[in-house]
């Protein structure tokens, strides 16, 4: 995400419980494909875990993103 997005983010959701919970569901997301991916090698069953994690944090950073392209149309 961009520094503007994050920005964003930190500014709206101590106010906004589902944006709360899809970004630390991302960052907790992230942590766990970077450890994967920090590995020199993975198991076919390690390969797939960090695929299925991989499309689930893009599905909340979509989550997200909807969430801040709602606020900004409200806000206009």
């Amino acid at each position: 995400m961009e520094a503007r997005e994050e920005e964003l983010i930190e500014t709206l959701a101590p106010h906004n419980e589902q944006l709360r919970l899809a970004a630390e569901e991302h960052g907790r997301l992230k942590a766990l494909v970077d450890e994967l991916k920090g590995r020199p090698h993975l198991s076919p069953e390690e390969e797939i875990k960090k695929r299925e994690l991989q499309k689930r944090k893009l599905a909340e950073k979509d989550k997200i993103m909807r969430i801040l392209a709602d606020h900004e149309r409200a806000a206009s």
